[in-house]
């Protein structure tokens, strides 16, 4: 598709979403996967730098000027799908003035359980270690994680790219503890998972290496 006949709100939303995937790409690489111009890509590149959403850094190249590496800003962050995170971040202050520390503790850790028991029932049928890491990946994807697999050797990088509830797991780090806890329990004893990115440590996405345990 050409970009002319491509309303500029979905060229935009089309490269947002490229590069919450990706990481950092050039003007040239978002355009070869948007089957769009490398001109017209800039345009768009451009003006969304202007609003704020996107910047680059330079890197050198091995002929001519540095080439631009397009890339998120924090302001982004705000296109993408927050689950209502004023309204959770609110909720679990209230819970903590109302039940303590101890009581947010066990409310999370309800939710959890309820979280593993739906997971659980989504995840039927799914026999391999692959298929199991595929499905989660969907699930996820269907919450807002915009989740993505691809194999490692004998390992799967399961890739979360969007936190829904990120603002939520700054104010309760215990979420993402229980989280790791839920696909663990998920996958069972006999996988290895460990969280080698982080959102919350600053890191573009969350990133989890799932293997046969040793």
């Amino acid at each position: 598709m050409t970009d002319s006949k491509r309303s500029p709100k979905k060229t935009r939303a089309s490269i947002l979403n490229y590069l919450k995937m990706h990481g950092p790409h050039s003007a040239p690489n978002i355009a070869t996967h948007l089957n769009l111009t490398s001109m017209a890509i800039r345009l768009h590149l451009y003006d969304l730098s202007a609003e704020g959403l996107l910047s680059y850094s330079e890197q050198k190249s091995k002929r001519g000027r540095p080439a631009k590496h397009w890339y998120l800003t924090d302001n982004a962050q705000e296109v993408f799908p927050d689950a209502h995170q004023t309204l959770a971040v609110d909720i679990l202050n209230s819970v903590t003035q109302s039940l303590g520390q101890a009581g947010l503790e066990s409310v999370i850790s309800t939710h959890s359980q309820n979280q593993l028991t739906a997971y659980k029932t989504l995840m039927k049928g799914q026999k391999s270690l692959s298929e199991r890491v595929q499905k989660l990946a969907e699930i996820r994807t269907q919450e807002g994680y915009m989740a993505s697999v691809r194999q490692d050797g004998e390992a799967w990088l399961l890739a979360e790219n969007h936190c829904p509830i990120c603002s939520a797991a700054r104010t309760c780090t215990q979420l993402c503890a229980n989280e790791l806890w839920v696909f663990q329990e998920l996958l069972g004893l006999q996988v290895d998972i460990k969280r080698e990115e982080h959102i919350l440590e600053g890191a573009r996405r969350c990133l989890y290496r799932v293997s046969p345990a040793p």
